[in-house]
């Protein structure tokens, strides 16, 4: 338990009150005694409100589990079951047709559509790197990644392949054929381009040329006769080919184009949620004190490399001359939008007048506030938003009235900090089964502030298990991206979307591409995401980003949303079909598959969260593929063992057996790290136990979170550190 001060009937940890004191408050306009009143005001007003939405989840989910054990092994009467559901109050009646009014919305959100990152907000250097993704270099992302494969001595070597270099610069020139073509020939024949009048001219052995629509040169740096980059534009996203007879790739082509770059990701959410590990005030306030940074242009993080360290620091915007000579900046940095916690979860970095820890999400929309106040006023004003709008990403809620209380909460935060009403956007993850039964009125409540709506298929998943867990036995995990509930959820996130008027005004937003190491798998498959009418989805990588924004060239995402407005493809029978399978059909190997496939993504997960404080890593699967882990994808695999542990599929001493079978596994390919502490022989510390207890009484668990049990581990892990130190 930290040391806490006391102010206004809170008592706060130390090193929260000295943060606020000293990095936070300074240059907002806001004295210290009006900030911890307003404070302890919302502390007051939203704690218990919060405290009654989670014993509404609480009742609802008795209510299911009742429902369920009563159906026994008869089969669920559909409308039977959304009679029941909306008897208890888990489905609401669907509002009549409004249209959200959001206003003040960035570009980066309301118009243009393009990758979004995800971050630890916690590792300052990955939150940097992140930030300074707005641009991102094709040729390295192509050399450097499989999206160019190994064949015809295309290999990657410990020196330059220059056939491998040739067919990057290949790929290069195709793509800007295809989305920026000239109006006659290739961009492979050009030897030279230059401006002038204002217009672009492609030099080529046939003769000068232009560009097919001249509409998209945009602009360019150095000489007009010798220009050192030319921007070009298509479906809002620039594109720069960057030009250097004496660099080591440009002087080896004719010309001499030494990269292209590409606009990549748009925006970046920071998160403070599923990708951290943050149990105490120490962790809170490395998660709040860079944001503040980023929010000042000031965060820095020394990158070593290659034996040699150098400071990353946050890009500058990015000036050309545009065609009519005047001036143009284009943004050097992501648009940044901070993803804070949801209801559940509480933190003894603030404890309220009874000494009980404060709702976490209270902190967060407080603090991260607070940051951003530097983004809206003063001298850094303007570093990240041109609108003066702060993006807050709000995971985990459950339907119409808990996104009601966020927005209130949201509101209030606006009040303490003296910012305009309706400053504060929210945007709502679509992530939790009762939120998307009831879509749109979960944005009418919001309809004024939302400027985001985003499906999280991993969250989702874990949710419509748990939600269904006393219904029979879920359909094996691979399988259930092919069940009905799927298909319609995605659809509808979009199709309500539109109804709701978000083209041209918020982001329509899909998931997270889980390999960043399969990018050729990326380039071949995450196109689906925009030909769905979605404005961004995410990426693990800024190189994923680069490669991604290639789809957004590919896919007019508004002519794509035109297409499908005023469309519902798909019914809430669907989304409420429940993915149960036949354990029957499952041999004695499948079964046992599965078990060690989920045992050994949980463990894998886990040992890294709870011993090193890691909330997001790539993580080897049990073929040892590389996959992105976060507390989603461990929601699902510990849900899975639990569901099939209640209904007979595997025996707890099955799943005992796979722990420990596992945990070798596990410590074998964590092996090379010299901090690693092994889970077995022994298999009784934190990390092994916080694996256990998620698989073995995941039924029990709220929602199906990992939060409760990984936030104890890891505080008693961290308890028993500190004490080793001090004896030491």
């Amino acid at each position: 338990m930290p040391n806490h001060l006391e102010t206004n009937g809170l008592h706060v940890a130390e090193e929260l009150y000295a943060f606020v004191r000293d990095e936070a408050l300074p240059g907002t306009g806001l004295e210290a005694e009006q900030f911890w009143a307003g404070a302890a005001a919302l502390v007051a007003d939203f704690s218990p409100r919060v405290r009654e939405l989670l014993d509404v989840r609480e009742l609802m989910q008795q209510h299911i589990d009742d429902y369920h054990r009563s159906q026994g092994t008869t089969p669920l009467d559909p409308a039977a079951y959304e009679e029941f559901l909306r008897s208890i109050g888990y489905l609401v009646e669907e509002p009549g047709e409004f249209t959200i009014s959001t206003d003040r919305v960035d570009t980066e959100i309301a118009t243009v559509s393009g990758p979004q990152l995800v971050v630890p907000l916690l590792n300052a250097r990955f939150a940097a790197n992140a930030a300074n993704a707005r641009w991102g270099s094709l040729y390295d992302a192509l050399y450097g990644t499989d999206a160019i494969d190994d064949a015809e001595g295309r290999g990657q070597t410990d020196g330059y392949n220059p056939v491998r270099g040739a067919a990057v610069v290949a790929f290069g020139r195709r793509f800007l054929d295809e989305h920026t073509p000239l109006a006659g020939g290739s961009h492979t024949a050009v030897t030279a381009y230059r401006i002038a009048d204002g217009t672009l001219v492609a030099e080529t052995p046939d003769g000068e040329t232009g560009l097919a629509d001249p509409a998209q040169f945009a602009g360019f740096r150095g000489e007009a006769e010798q220009p050192e980059s030319v921007l070009l534009v298509h479906h809002g996203l620039h594109v720069e080919i960057q030009i250097d007879r004496n660099h080591s790739i440009g002087s080896g082509d004719q010309a001499g184009v030494k990269d292209i770059v590409l606009e990549s990701a748009l925006t970046t959410i920071m998160d403070l949620e599923d990708s951290v590990a943050a149990v105490d005030g120490g962790d809170k306030v490395e998660g709040y004190r860079n944001w503040l940074q980023l929010m000042q242009g000031t965060l820095t993080a020394d990158v070593t490399k290659g034996g040699r360290t150098h400071t990353r620091r946050l890009n500058p915007d990015r000036v050309y001359t545009a065609p009519d000579g005047s001036e143009l900046t284009l943004p050097g940095r992501s648009l940044l939008l901070i993803r804070q916690v949801g209801h559940l979860m509480t933190s003894d970095a603030v404890l309220d007048a009874s000494g009980a820890p404060v709702p976490e999400e209270i902190l967060d929309a407080l603090f991260t506030g607070l940051g951003s106040v530097h983004d809206l006023r003063g001298p850094h004003a303007g570093h990240n938003s041109r609108t003066g709008s702060v993006y807050v990403v709000k995971p985990k809620m459950h339907g119409p009235a808990e996104v009601a209380v966020a927005c209130a909460l949201l509101a209030g935060v606006e009040a303490v900090l003296g910012l305009d009403p309706l400053t504060l956007k929210i945007g709502i993850m679509d992530e939790e089964r009762r939120t998307s039964a009831n879509l749109k009125a979960c944005i009418r409540e919001a309809r004024e502030r939302v400027a985001f709506i985003n499906t999280g298929f991993l969250d989702r998943t874990g949710d419509e298990i748990h939600t269904s867990m006393q219904a029979g036995p879920m359909v094996r995990k691979a399988d259930m991206r092919n069940s009905s509930w799927i298909k319609a959820y995605e659809d509808a996130n979009v199709d309500i979307g539109l109804e709701c008027g978000f083209s041209g005004r918020a982001q329509i937003g899909k998931g997270m591409w889980a390999a960043p190491d399969n990018m050729a798998d990326m380039l071949a498959q995450k196109g689906n995401h925009p030909l769905a009418g979605a404005d961004c989805a995410w990426v693990p990588s800024p190189t994923a980003a680069t490669l991604h924004a290639i789809h957004y060239h590919q896919v007019d995402v508004d002519a794509r949303q035109a297409e499908l407005a005023g469309k519902r493809r798909s019914t809430l029978r669907q989304l409420l079909t429940i993915p149960v399978g036949d354990p029957a059909d499952w041999s004695e190997e499948d079964r046992r598959n599965e078990l060690d496939n989920n045992i050994q993504s949980t463990l894998g997960y886990v040992v890294r969260w709870v011993n090193d404080g890691v909330g997001c890593s790539k993580v080897p699967d049990i073929h040892g593929t590389a996959l992105m882990e976060d507390r989603a994808t461990c929601r699902i695999s510990s849900q899975h063992v639990a569901n099939w542990v209640l209904h007979g599929v595997v025996t707890r001493e099955e799943v005992e057996a796979s722990l420990r079978r596992m945990a070798a596994v596990v410590d074998d390919q964590n092996s090379s790290d010299p901090g690693y502490t092994p889970m077995s022989p022994a298999f009784d510390g934190e990390a092994f136990l916080a694996a256990r207890e998620l698989v073995l009484e995941g039924a029990t668990q709220p929602s199906g979170y990992t939060e409760p049990v990984l936030h104890r581990r890891r505080a008693a892990h961290k308890h028993t550190d500190d004490l080793a130190r001090n004896a030491s």
